[in-house]
């Protein structure tokens, strides 16, 4: 029997206004941004639904913000009877999913991705470090162009294996834009400086990891009521103790986004949800198995779309 799972996204999907349709039909929505208000002190709510756009995308409210209409669209779905029976995300997303996976509660998950996110901007200056997208080259191809540069410029690593002909590197910002200069004369099809403050998961986020391991021994993390797939090893998890150091791991460490989805394909999932704003998951399931049905749930259009199918398969 096809098993269903929800997936969840990372920063970049966020977009001033989400939630706000969500808030005025559902109570658990109105809950959920008011428990994420109380815990973080100021309103993500507010910063969701009005703007600026400027504020929202700073890293330590992108995560909170992104997780919590995450969070509300996982749990519409579960009050129309839709449960997943496995897990995942990507990047902070992976939190989201240990929320809904029962792990972590989450006003907990709302606070610890604030901090997250400001231990991540700390970790490096701004402008000392950044991200390239690399498209159209082999992973390996990509591996070796860092390892060059970082001998030659300066410290950049491959970080985020997304899709087939999708990675991220990350590093010093001389790192990467050597790496990006070797990666398009090597054929890239596009080789892209992102819009980020930080080499997120690079090597350069070992000061994170470590203030982020200080942050986690002060919250309950349980063991998972459904397994739920680990960025850094790529594997399913259920136990509190493996969850909680796979999560230091993977501050510092890539996400191993392909073997997570063919991870979770292979415990029988062929039906994918993606909860939360955008469809950039549901666009990696494609290239990485075009078989797999994917659908997203960011507003009340598209929720109707995937309660629609439901309603036809059951």
């Amino acid at each position: 029997m096809s098993k269903l799972a929800f997936v969840f996204p990372g920063q970049g999907a966020q977009t001033v206004g989400m939630g706000k349709d969500f808030c005025q039909q559902y109570d658990v929505a109105k809950k959920l941004f008011q428990q994420a208000d109380e815990a973080l002190g100021y309103s993500i709510k507010e910063m969701c639904f009005e703007g600026p756009a400027e504020d929202l995308q700073l890293t330590a409210n992108t995560q909170p913000a992104i997780l919590t209409m995450s969070v509300i669209a996982s749990e519409i779905l579960k009050e129309h009877g839709i449960q997943p029976e496995v897990t995942g995300g990507h990047s902070l997303g992976e939190y989201s999913a240990l929320v809904a996976a029962g792990v972590l509660d989450f006003q907990d998950a709302v606070l610890l991705v604030h901090k997250r996110g400001q231990f991540m901007q700390e970790a490096v200056p701004v402008g000392q470090g950044g991200m390239a997208a690399i498209i159209g080259l082999a992973d390996e191809v990509i591996v070796d162009a860092c390892e060059k540069a970082t001998k030659t410029a300066g410290e950049v690593q491959a970080v985020n294996f997304n899709c087939p002909g999708q990675t991220v590197i990350a590093g010093t910002t001389a790192g990467v834009e050597a790496a990006v200069e070797t990666l398009k004369e090597a054929g890239a099809k596009k080789a892209v400086i992102l819009p980020v403050s930080a080499p997120f998961h690079s090597t350069l986020m070992k000061p994170a990891a470590e203030k982020l391991a200080v942050e986690l021994d002060k919250v309950t993390i349980r063991d998972a009521k459904i397994p739920v797939v680990s960025n850094f090893t790529g594997e399913l998890e259920t136990k509190a103790e493996e969850i909680k150091a796979n999560l230091v791991a993977q501050a510092d460490h890539p996400v191993k986004w392909i073997a997570c989805v063919n991870t979770m394909k292979e415990f029988g999932a062929e039906t994918f949800v993606e909860a939360g704003p955008g469809k950039t998951l549901c666009g990696f399931n494609r290239r990485i198995d075009k078989a797999l049905k994917s659908m997203n749930v960011e507003n009340l259009e598209s929720l109707q779309k995937t309660l629609d199918y439901f309603k036809e398969v059951r």
